[in-house]
């Protein structure tokens, strides 16, 4: 395995926590949110978080692409469970609305992370169908969907209910 066959691998499983005997995915989802409060405490100004979230889920996506192909490649499985930076790229986007609030929101993070596991979980129409694009950008865009799925409806209820 090559320098950059172990990049891949390491960053394709979210830094080991592929390797969680029970839900990977959820921790990284976990992840997700740990990189989304670490940015939220770094980044200053709701405007600037809000665009720098954009511009990290667009790298975090096209990273997730190379490293999921590369390690697709290495494990040779179309899908490996070990894979969870897709986890982690859809969690972040589902949570980028909440960067619009002036203070963080525990009922929003909540809310957000329960939505995105259940619109990765259940696939509905047509987050199933992206798994069957080619190498990572299958792995990434059904988390992808999912995670913008989540996004708009946590972007409803903070319009509504999360002030």
């Amino acid at each position: 395995m090559s320098a950059g066959d172990r990049a891949a691998y390491l960053i394709a499983t979210g830094f080991g926590a592929g390797f969680v005997p029970v839900a990977p995915g959820t921790v990284g989802a976990i992840e997700g949110i740990a990189i989304y409060l670490i940015v939220r405490s770094i980044v200053v100004g709701q405007l600037t978080l809000f665009l720098g979230l954009i511009i990290l889920n667009i790298g975090l996506f096209l990273l997730g692409v190379w490293a999921s192909t590369k390690t697709c490649g290495v494990i040779g499985t179309a899908d490996p469970h070990q894979i969870v930076i897709d986890e982690i790229s859809g969690q972040l986007i589902a949570l980028t609305p909440l960067a619009l609030l002036s203070t963080l929101s525990l009922p929003g993070l909540i809310i957000g992370f329960a939505l995105f596991r259940v619109f990765d979980i259940f696939k509905p129409y047509p987050i199933r169908r992206l798994e069957r694009l080619p190498k990572g950008f299958g792995v990434m865009a059904d988390d992808a969907l999912a995670g913008i799925y989540a996004a708009a409806l946590l972007w409803c209820g903070q319009l509504f209910f999360l002030r």
